[in-house]
């Protein structure tokens, strides 16, 4: 067999031919080297940590390897952290700007979060849902805020889901705080939702103003998204929700008006003018509101606790009736019904408070020691950030747990957040307005 020109032995032609294999192994793995590397994920993924001593003292000198974040029992890489203490920023470690594949953008750094204030909060004063007669003690307890929670260079904003129409936009001018001086409330009392039975109009009524408090607050939530690395404070003023209210008392105002009219003469015959298919329980498919009621409520809580989890918000809800204990002596109610509708509407609070790292003020008349704890729950705080390892768009619901090495620390932290439904808009357009109400009458608050 002959040898290519210059190579003399089958020795050499093998030496040849192995150096061509190892130089063309070597061309291969430098382009694998030089191929971009993508996280599976492109969103940061953000939430608050509060860490205190067993004497419940926040410990303010831990850094990124003091902190190990899981999602679904996975430990993550530690993208980002932000330390506020004081209500100041301190330290952070932000990270670079995410590369999508097949973008070719010049080098930046990432923005400089420091021109953010550590404390960001928004008022929520949900009038459609407190009554007339409970406007006063809206302005007692918010005068409480100046003195208590909002302290100077915290940043705040106002909305409003009724006709007061208050919005103020993020700022840091206490003399804004005045625009909650027009908080009216317009919330039914129960003496209407009784006596309108028999009409379906009066618990549509109900649901709608329900669904307008929610989308309000749920808009308002997703504007706050594109604000990072910050614990954002939802003061929820309202005094709670309850799709099916007093439906024993509604029943007999329905068996009374029957009688009135004489339904139940003649042995019991069926009258002609209840023979609407919309007076008919027994062939109406929502059966005046009753059917799937608090699963429709639990729908609406769960989308916007779902939105604040993302937007890194904690929800803190205020009652400002404060203690309750019997109805009012104007209102035919018995006490256990009274307190069953009551139970309702705090647990609704509860549940936006809890589910969202926040705390509940219901039930109680102590609110200016309830504010300070707020106080001082969004004055110290961690934020930290990661990007998913996980790319698996059909599990939305991701469980959270953080630890730190300190021993004996107590963490408390979000448990879980959940990705948005495919296709959907998870933040707000960037340069929107962080406070974005629904379109309402009335003159933005000056």
């Amino acid at each position: 067999m002959p040898f290519p020109p210059g190579v003399a032995s089958a020795a050499a032609w093998k030496a040849v031919a192995l150096a061509v294999v190892i130089a063309t192994a070597g061309i291969i793995l430098d382009a694998q080297r030089q191929s971009p590397v993508f996280r599976s994920g492109v969103t940061l993924v953000t939430t608050d940590v509060i860490v205190r001593d067993g004497d419940g003292l926040f410990i303010p000198d831990l850094t990124r390897d003091d902190f190990t974040i899981y999602e679904d029992d996975v430990a993550q890489e530690i993208a980002s952290l932000v330390l506020v203490h004081g209500g100041r920023v301190y330290n952070q470690l932000l990270p670079p700007a995410p590369v999508q594949e097949g973008i070719i953008l010049p080098g930046r750094g990432a923005p400089a979060a420091t021109a953010t204030p550590g404390r960001i909060f928004v008022i929520f004063i949900d009038d459609l849902h407190i009554r007339a007669a409970d406007t006063p003690l809206i302005h007692r307890v918010m005068d409480l805020l100046p003195d208590t929670l909002i302290h100077q260079g915290d940043e705040f904003g106002i909305i409003s889901s009724g006709k007061s129409a208050i919005r103020v936009q993020m700022t840091t001018d206490q003399n804004r705080l005045r625009a909650i001086d027009r908080a009216v409330g317009e919330a039914f009392d129960p003496r209407i939702l009784i006596e309108t039975a028999t009409q379906l109009s009066s618990l549509n009524e109900s649901r709608w103003r329900a669904h307008v408090a929610f989308k309000t607050a749920l808009e308002t939530v997703r504007g706050l998204e594109q604000i990072q690395h910050r614990r954002k404070a939802f003061l929820y003023i309202s005094a709670g929700y309850n799709f099916n209210p007093f439906d024993d008392a509604r029943v007999n105002a329905r068996i009374e008006s029957m009688q009135q009219v004489g339904f139940f003469e003649n042995g019991g015959t069926r009258l002609p003018e209840f023979d609407e298919p919309a007076l008919d329980q027994f062939t109406t498919t929502d059966a005046f509101g009753e059917v799937f009621s608090d699963s429709e409520l639990h729908n609406e809580l769960l989308l916007l606790v779902d939105a604040a989890n993302r937007a890194n918000v904690s929800f803190y809800t205020v009652d400002v009736r404060g203690l309750t204990t019997i109805p009012d002596l104007d209102f035919d109610l018995r006490t256990t019904e009274w307190n069953e509708y009551i139970r309702k509407q705090h647990s609704s609070l509860r549940t936006l408070a809890e589910l969202t790292g926040g705390m509940a003020v219901v039930n109680r008349n102590t609110f200016r020691e309830a504010f300070t704890e707020i106080d001082a729950e969004t004055s110290d705080y961690y934020v930290l950030g990661f990007y998913s390892s996980n790319p698996d768009e059909t599990r939305r619901t991701r469980r959270l747990r953080v630890e730190v090495t300190q021993e004996g620390a107590d963490v408390r932290s979000r448990t879980h957040y959940m990705l948005p439904f495919p296709g959907a808009s998870a933040a707000a357009p960037a340069g929107a307005a962080p406070v974005t109400p629904v379109e309402a009458p009335g003159v933005d608050a000056r």
